[in-house]
């Protein structure tokens, strides 16, 4: 009798006459949502690799006090033009910014408080390797004195203009989490001659002044969203004229030590803040060293998508040509609040206030602004602007105070 094998106690197969169907294809990954274009903002003209973004703003309205002089004043209407021009690389390596403004308010009712005013930086980061960049910096301001001002020391006719302009390179070098970066800068200052009631001159050359600075700063990335840092700076300030008008030498030298940090916080909240101290000693013997505490807070907080709250603060030391005094400590801070009712409308309200006093006098200015403004974004290309604001100005020099209300409304075409 033959053995019984697993082959033949084995039950039958079927007889597989066609492949199984397929399994159902695996869900695709959930794509992330990109963020939102707003339809209102401008394109920019392209020229190569770089996008520009011009913008011309006409606009007008009234001024209770064009030439900020106390007292009773004689309002105006004015116009005001204004251009601007901003600059974006889009290079995989390497980075060109800048901005360019320039504008000018002609007041039909007193000619001689009309004025220009213009502003711009460009900014070059060159990406020598991963860990090593240099950037180069230029700059420019032209602004004009107001006819009260302590330091123009004669009435005089409209509004003399001041220039400054300067240049700066630095390099910036990491390893690890440590950061260096050591920058050289040089400004200028020229304030021009002013007109006196009486068809004479004024000359100012005595204020033209060239400050040459050296910059080193060390940081430590304690985490991505704080940097704390530590920074050394010594400069000089050369005047044109080795004795101003009231036989005083003003060539200064300058040491300032600061400490800071960066910091962000869930990207609701941004902000660099340092203080610090400088001592500057000045050429001539009879001018005692000014001292005292200098610092910087730019503080970017977004509460919700729709508003936005910026902070600004600044201490610094000043030069002033008033006989006996060494200096001006200065210090001021901004507050603007931007809110967005709807997608193209923008409600704004900007506070400020600033104090002025000048060492070894007993004077002191108090500054302060406060106002709004609204834009209503028409298309991507046109908008409506609207404005107020409240000036005022409070001085211990008898006779300074002056207060001016500002209304403005103007078109925006930006492309």
């Amino acid at each position: 009798m033959r053995g019984i094998t697993q082959r033949d106690i084995r039950a039958p197969q079927p007889t597989i006459t066609a492949l199984p169907p397929p399994l159902p294809p695996a869900p695709e990954p959930r794509k992330r949502k990109r963020p939102e274009e707003d339809p209102y903002a401008p394109l920019g003209l392209r020229l190569g690799n770089v996008i520009l973004r011009p913008a011309i703003t006409g606009s007008g309205g009234y001024d209770s006090n064009p030439s900020r002089v106390p007292g009773a004043s004689k309002g105006s209407l004015f116009s005001r033009t204004e251009g601007e021009l901003g600059i974006q690389s889009d290079w995989n390596v390497h980075e060109l910014t800048g901005m360019l403004r320039g504008g000018y308010s002609r007041y039909y009712r007193d000619d001689s408080a009309s004025r220009p005013d213009a502003e711009g930086n460009m900014s070059l980061r060159l990406d020598a390797t991963r860990d090593t960049r240099i950037l180069l910096e230029s700059r420019l301001r032209l602004d004009t004195q107001r006819p009260g001002s302590p330091d123009l020391s004669a009435a005089v006719q409209g509004r003399p203009i001041t220039w400054n302009y300067g240049a700066a390179a630095g390099v910036t070098h990491d390893i690890n989490r440590l950061q260096f970066t050591l920058r050289g800068a040089v400004d200028r200052q020229d304030y021009e001659d002013a007109d006196l009631s009486n068809g004479r001159k004024l000359s100012q050359a005595d204020r033209n002044q060239t400050q040459y600075g050296l910059r080193l700063r060390a940081a430590y990335e304690v985490t991505p969203g704080f940097k704390p840092f530590v920074q050394g700076e010594i400069d000089t300030r050369q005047f044109d004229e080795k004795v101003d008008s009231s036989g005083y030498m003003r060539s200064s030298d300058g040491y300032t030590a600061r400490l800071g940090s960066t910091f962000e916080i869930s990207r609701l909240l941004t902000a660099e803040v340092s203080v610090g101290y400088q001592d500057r000693k000045y050429e001539d013997g009879r001018l005692k060293n000014l001292r005292g505490i200098v610092g910087d807070a730019a503080i970017l907080w977004t509460p919700t998508p729709l508003t936005t709250v910026t902070l600004r603060g600044a201490s610094e030391l000043g030069d002033t040509t008033i006989p006996g005094s060494s200096g001006t400590t200065a210090r001021r801070v901004n507050l603007e609040v931007a809110h967005a009712l709807r997608r193209n409308i923008t409600v704004t309200g900007f506070a400020s206030y600033g104090r002025t006093e000048y060492d070894g006098q007993d004077l002191r200015e108090d500054t302060s602004t406060i106002g709004a403004r609204i834009e209503y974004k028409l298309t991507r290309t046109f908008s409506v602007r609207a404005s107020f604001t409240h000036e005022r100005l409070n001085s211990t020099n008898q006779g300074s105070d002056y207060t001016a209300n500002i209304a403005q409304v103007g078109l925006r075409v930006q492309f």
